[in-house]
């Protein structure tokens, strides 16, 4: 068996809300915006996201996720000093023991994103 990718579906609420925040803070692009359909997709670089209205059939109260999603780039202070004002910071920007130079926010759902780079690739 041979997978490609994975494209995370997360719920929300409010759609343009959601594609504001990912656009206007995370410098996302909007892919696709089906306001009918209740989904919309954004991306950047090599990785999309895809967001939709709650299924009918299944209870929903609020987004919730009990992990996090993981962005890896070689860019984390200059990321970090873009995002830390425009968001909710769950941790400031902090080297970890296990070789990871990372941060983490909250997103406009409260799913929690962190931003890592390794260490031996960030300016120590």
């Amino acid at each position: 068996m041979k997978l490609d990718k994975l494209t995370p579906m997360l719920y929300t609420t409010d759609l343009k809300e959601t594609v504001d925040f990912y656009v206007q803070t995370l410098g996302f692009k909007c892919k696709s915006f089906e306001i009918e359909w209740g989904w919309a997709s954004v991306f950047i670089d090599n990785i999309e996201i895809m967001f939709s209205l709650p299924n009918d059939h299944i209870p929903f109260d609020k987004p919730t996720f009990t992990g996090s999603f993981y962005f890896k780039t070689e860019q984390v202070d200059e990321l970090w000093n873009n995002i830390k004002d425009k968001s909710n910071v769950a941790y400031p920007v902090e080297n970890f023991d296990y070789g990871m130079r990372e941060f983490a926010i909250h997103d406009n759902n409260g799913y929690l994103l962190q931003f890592g780079q390794e260490i031996n690739e960030t300016k120590k």
